[in-house]
């Protein structure tokens, strides 16, 4: 049973993912200035704050994400900046080969971090304006196996479409994703109310 504060915080969540969808629609000329109140109440009414997105799995995210695949529940980010994503959080990007594909890797750095690298060689830089530095959790790969920053280098938050929240591997393994805290914070009311897990076994087994 959700608690009526976890629905205060979950349609405050909804009510600011709407007036930023609808913005960024009025900014991009896809919504008329006379459809701007409407399209608010629409998506405040009938849009969901979360998708499920199936990953084909692979070693990169391992032991978060296993190697056969799993289901998971991805936050929408309309509008990914430093204000929406944090370092810590799984996000679920675009990917810079396939722009029609997507990978699943944590947040390591936002602009403005300075990187530094373990080879001395490298120069050390600071991520610029839009930038972000993403790694995969499997540690024993090589960089060129991970296929995350250390093989692309920086890469645009812009490309980020959302925030990996929950994880079903199996039938029995499945769990919340560990994000950064303010990550957490922000999406235990909409966890609380729009996580579905026989939905999301489901969604498993069409997968399979």
């Amino acid at each position: 049973m959700v608690s009526l504060s976890t629905w205060f915080r979950y349609v405050a969540n909804k009510l600011e993912y709407s007036v930023s969808i609808t913005s960024k629609g009025y900014r991009q000329g896809q919504i008329a200035k006379t459809e701007y109140g409407d399209s608010i109440w629409k998506n405040l009414l009938q849009g969901r704050l979360t998708y499920l997105h199936w990953n084909k799995g692979g070693e990169e995210m391992t032991p978060t994400i296993t190697e056969q695949g799993a289901t998971l529940l991805v936050r929408k980010i309309p509008i990914p900046n430093p204000t929406h994503v944090f370092v810590g959080d799984v996000v679920l990007l675009r990917d810079p080969d396939k722009s029609d594909n997507f990978l699943v890797r944590r947040l390591a750095a936002i602009e403005g971090n300075e990187m530094v690298s373990t080879d001395e060689k490298d120069e050390p830089f600071v991520l610029e304006k839009d930038e972000c530095w993403v790694l995969s959790d499997n540690e024993a790969l090589k960089p060129k196996e991970a296929r995350d920053s250390r093989t692309y280098g920086p890469m645009s938050v812009t490309d980020i479409v959302g925030r990996v929240v929950y994880c079903l591997r199996t039938a029995v393994d499945h769990g919340p994703v560990e994000n950064s805290l303010f990550g957490m914070r922000r999406d235990l009311p909409v966890m609380e109310v729009e996580l579905d897990v026989d939905l999301m076994s489901r969604n498993q087994k069409e997968q399979l």
